[in-house]
């Protein structure tokens, strides 16, 4: 088993070297191909003087450069920071210098540095750059950084999550055997490089030696024709694209019949998404996956008995099954000793080591022994591996698998993407003429949607639509926005979020 995600690539390129890696539209490249660009993208790291540095930005949108550039990062032992050029410029800049970047791998074109002070600029590489440094051994040491990723943060400020070679290498061959991937596979690839999913798409696929095929946008509201057209094996998404794509009547029954494997998670995934996927894919396995960022992509997985249909259907939301052979975990209620319906805490090697700003552990991290309370971790000692990581999501144990039943905090997911409440908050705090503002998740048709109210002077909805997408991601937008006399406040002086979503609707 590979030590490190390039060492899984670098082993199929040698073994298939004309095999289809990548597929994007209409064209496709070999893994010898892939790896040359991929090559010529790490000389050119390597050729920077001082060295190379411990984390790379990735800035790019989903293009053969793209993938060229986070195989360079990982051929010279760096960490991928990967950064969309079409989310707020402001946001990026700021993660780029929390996460202390120095060099960055740029798609030609997209121009995010220059507004910084050439002191602060970080060493831009275009992603169709050719090198003459000399490249080292593959570095195989499982204690460097894979990926950095930052999830949106409860203070309003995104948080940056490392996931470290060991976690995820042993990862990636889980998988390929769970589901059964080869060197004929052909696997979709529909998160965005800024989703930890990505990287499931990308190394389970090279990892077998297999092939990766890339959708564009509108490809998403035809999955079928999409499918059928490029004859995969195998599916990951999130569930919404099942419904939209049902929504707008692009949803044909019957058609697949290549899909072994359907793979579905990032969001609660119904009965409804379950059963549609059947009449889709009638041959294929679902599976439904569940895990944060903060323990490696995905921890627990169930497949769908449709045989057994009151095994699974008994709910609204299909379960997630059971964690993964090599993670740990355990259900606290809130007296802080196991129970069976409470916080899912988990543990092993797929969790991370603590988050880039170490103050953002503090409560984050449980102390627990069997026979006593879990003690809440508050920074005054190391953090260790035998601490637990609180996932903030509320599970019942039902027989032998495991139910989501929501999070136990303002946390949510949004078009597979987690969204703390108070990021979106306090973007629209820093309009000029909002006081205040509170924002609440809704259910409306069985989906996931933000609404938001805010006191202060009125600003014109389409105006205010505007200058928030400048702020926040597409799906950090609420869908509602409205203007109020007050904000509905508890016995704390907080905002009543339970009454605020009464008067929003």
């Amino acid at each position: 088993m590979s030590e490190v995600l390039y060492q899984w690539f670098d082993a199929a390129a040698r073994k298939f070297p004309d095999r289809t890696a990548l597929v994007i539209g209409d064209e496709e490249q070999t893994y010898a191909e892939l790896e040359e660009r991929a090559l010529a993208l790490a000389a050119a790291i390597t050729a920077l003087p001082g060295g190379t540095p411990t984390r790379i930005a990735l800035v790019t949108s989903k293009n053969f450069g793209a993938y060229a550039g986070w195989l360079a990062i990982q051929r010279v032992g760096a960490g991928v920071l990967p950064l969309n050029p079409q989310y707020p410029r402001d946001r990026n800049l700021d993660i780029a210098q929390r996460a202390g970047i120095k060099v960055a791998l740029v798609e030609p074109g997209v121009d995010l540095f220059s507004t910084l002070p050439k002191r602060f600029r970080p060493t831009v590489i275009p992603l169709d750059a050719v090198g003459d440094g000399a490249l080292p051994d593959i570095p195989d040491d499982p204690e460097r950084e894979a990926y950095v990723l930052f999830t949106s943060g409860s203070t309003g400020q995104p948080k940056g999550v490392p996931i470290l070679q060991r976690g995820i290498a042993p990862y990636i061959g889980y998988n390929i055997e769970r589901y059964e991937v080869d060197s004929g596979s052909r696997l979709s690839q529909v998160f965005g490089l800024t989703f930890d999913a990505s990287t499931f798409d990308m190394f389970v696929s090279w990892g077998a030696g297999a092939t990766l095929v890339v959708p564009d946008r509108e490809d998403l509201y035809r999955p079928v024709d999409f499918i059928v057209r490029n004859r995969l094996t195998h599916w990951f998404s999130v569930p919404s694209v099942i419904r939209v794509a049902e929504q707008v009547g692009n949803l044909p029954r019957g058609r697949v019949t290549t899909v072994r494997h359907g793979v579905f998670g990032a969001e609660p995934v119904t009965v409804q998404d379950a059963d549609m996927w059947h009449e889709v894919a009638p041959d294929s396995a679902f599976h439904n996956v569940y895990g944060p960022t903060e323990c490696t992509i995905t921890c627990t997985e169930y497949r769908v008995p449709f045989a057994d249909r009151d095994a699974w259907a008994g709910g609204a939301t299909v379960p997630i099954g059971r964690v993964y052979p090599n993670t740990e975990g355990v259900i606290l209620g809130a007296d802080g000793l196991p129970a069976d319906d409470g916080e899912l805490c988990l543990r092993g090697p797929q969790r991370f080591d603590g988050y880039l700003d170490p103050r953002e552990n503090v409560g984050r991290f449980v102390r627990y022994e069997e026979g006593s309370p879990a003690a809440v971790y508050d920074g005054s000692t190391p953090l260790t591996r035998d601490h637990w990581y609180r996932t903030g999501d509320r599970v019942r144990v039902e027989g032998r698998d495991l139910v989501h039943r929501g999070r136990m905090d303002h946390q949510v997911k949004i078009m597979g993407h987690r969204v703390e409440l108070g990021e979106v908050e306090a973007a629209l705090f820093r309009h000029p003429d909002i006081v205040s503002a509170g924002v609440v998740a809704v259910t409306v048709a069985g989906e996931t949607r933000l609404w938001a109210g805010y006191t202060g002077r009125p600003v014109p909805g389409p105006d205010l639509d505007r200058w928030l997408r400048d702020q926040v991601p597409l799906h950090m937008m609420p869908e509602r926005v409205s203007h109020l006399d007050v904000l509905p406040l508890n016995d704390n002086g907080k905002t009543d979020r339970a009454k605020l979503t009464e008067v929003l609707r």
